[in-house]
């Protein structure tokens, strides 16, 4: 990879060398398949085109500081989608299925992981997906699981800064006890009108509230939502959150910082409140929030316009840990050899 240059990747899909699937047929998971294809044949009546039975992860791979090759909290990731499978009544794949998988294909496409000191990572992405073709809304009997990665830049070139966010009153991001606790692809779907609506006014993520009442904050795009005050380190706490795997690590490092977590329901009342605010996930790991918009009521809460340091420290933690700057003393890290 001589001519990469690692410092113009996006948030995209690169083609790498190889990907590995399961097929589940008959009951059973076929053993692992590696292949160079990047494309899969499907009937035209299979379930996942029609009735949304399909669900996926994120999560990454990076090169140390030592030169060694980590995978961050894949445990997590295999638990999460066994989850969202359980959901969408889809066969389980089972942790060391997933696992392997993802270790498999971050060893068959070790060129494609940046060096250190670029900011890029190796992005994996597993999905599945229910392959049954048929006509009626019932469960998939069949199911593809697929595994792929993709070399990506670090969300912030030059260096990391506050985002704009604005409030969606008017489309909510899932239902009560509906499908928001798991990594479905409908979930995303449906975020896609309210981002627009957001883009078109200059912000670059949206804030959702609970679909019942729209009193209290839930979800920040793909992102969970913190905020910081008075020595607390405080997130959403509802049954349609997606649990994300970074804020979970957040919140330990936060109590190990000696910030109070509290996961509780936020009103949206309390965002003037706050010290400092963001979204997380694995895409930024911290998104800082500067500015905050709700479109349907005007109001403005506003944060700077440089990270904080209660969050510039918890991202600065992590990142230390991913990149083997610091001591993984909860074992968070897979090495891949």
């Amino acid at each position: 990879m001589e001519n990469m240059d690692w410092s113009a990747l996006g948030f995209n899909y690169y083609k790498t060398d190889w990907n590995v699937r399961f097929h589940f047929t008959d009951g059973k998971w076929s053993e692992m398949e590696v292949t160079d294809d990047e494309y899969i044949k499907m009937h035209m009546s299979a379930s996942c085109l029609h009735y949304g039975i399909e669900l996926f992860e994120g999560l990454k791979a990076f090169r140390g500081i030592d030169g060694k090759v980590r995978l961050f909290r894949v445990d997590e990731n295999a638990r999460r989608l066994q989850s969202s499978a359980k959901r969408l009544c889809l066969p389980e794949p089972s942790l060391e299925m997933i696992i392997d998988a993802c270790v498999e294909v971050v060893r068959r496409n070790e060129r494609f992981i940046p060096p250190y000191g670029t900011g890029a990572s190796l992005y994996l992405r597993p999905v599945m997906f229910g392959t049954t073709a048929g006509l009626g809304v019932k469960p998939a009997k069949d199911a593809l699981l697929i595994v792929y990665c993709s070399p990506v830049g670090a969300y912030f070139k030059s260096g990391i800064k506050p985002i704009l966010v604005a409030i969606d009153r008017e489309q909510d991001r899932a239902a009560p006890r509906g499908t928001g606790d798991v990594k479905v692809g409908g979930n995303y779907a449906a975020s896609l009108l309210s981002g627009e609506k957001a883009h078109e006014l200059g912000y670059s993520n949206v804030m959702y509230l609970d679909a019942a009442e729209h009193k209290y904050i839930e979800e920040c795009g793909a992102a969970n939502f913190f905020g910081i005050k008075e020595g607390k380190y405080i997130t959403p706490k509802s049954p349609s959150v997606l649990p994300s795997i970074t804020n979970k690590s957040l919140r330990q490092l936060a109590a190990d910082m000696g910030l109070t977590v509290e996961e509780r329901k936020i009103p949206v009342d309390e965002l003037p409140t706050f010290e400092e605010c963001g979204a997380c996930g694995t895409a930024a790991v911290i998104s800082p929030i500067g500015k905050i918009f709700d479109m349907q009521t005007n109001a403005v809460y506003e944060y700077g316009s440089e990270v904080g340091k209660v969050s510039l420290a918890l991202y600065n933690a992590l990142q230390d840990i991913q990149y083997g700057r610091a001591e993984d003393k909860y074992g968070w890290c897979t090495f891949v050899e």
